[in-house]
């Protein structure tokens, strides 16, 4: 598994060499996150995406880019979980959006980063991307609001 500290460009195939240098590309089935460089290259992180019957696809793009943010819970996941708390302060290692957070337009989604890195890699989240803390630091410091993002499944 890569981390921030490993994270290089590597060779990638044709499917994804046909997006646009700057575009994060998500692949669900794989459990990955890629930014593409050129049409030869990527950064490959490890991700952890929506459980059964929470993942989606589409393109959207980064709208807001936050530092240890605040986390609210959207309605669904206070429906399920009723016992969380209106609001978990930005900071606290009871956070599920970890150090940092992109917010993705049209919807509630995020790609963050996790207090609980054993998560990544799997099927865990209501629609979220999550990344370790590491990765959405570096990723974090290499994209601007307004990235596309590509989610497929």
């Amino acid at each position: 598994m890569s981390t921030a500290a490993e994270a290089r460009p590597e060779m990638v195939g044709a499917r994804l060499a046909d997006y646009s240098p700057g575009t994060i590309v998500v692949k669900t089935s794989e459990r990955k996150l890629y930014l593409i460089l050129d049409s030869g290259h990527a950064v490959r992180y490890p991700v952890g995406v929506g459980k059964s019957g929470k993942q989606w696809a589409g393109t959207t793009r980064i709208d807001g880019k936050y530092r240890n943010p605040a986390w609210s819970p959207p309605a669904e996941v206070k429906r399920d979980k009723p016992q969380l708390p209106d609001v978990i302060p930005g900071g606290s290692p009871r956070n599920p959006m970890g150090v940092a957070a992109m917010t993705l337009a049209g919807g509630e989604y995020a790609i963050h980063g996790t207090n609980v890195p054993g998560s990544v890699g799997g099927f865990v989240s209501y629609g979220c991307i999550r990344m370790l803390n590491d990765d959405i630091t570096d990723l974090y410091s290499r994209v601007s609001v307004g990235t596309t993002v590509v989610v497929t499944r």
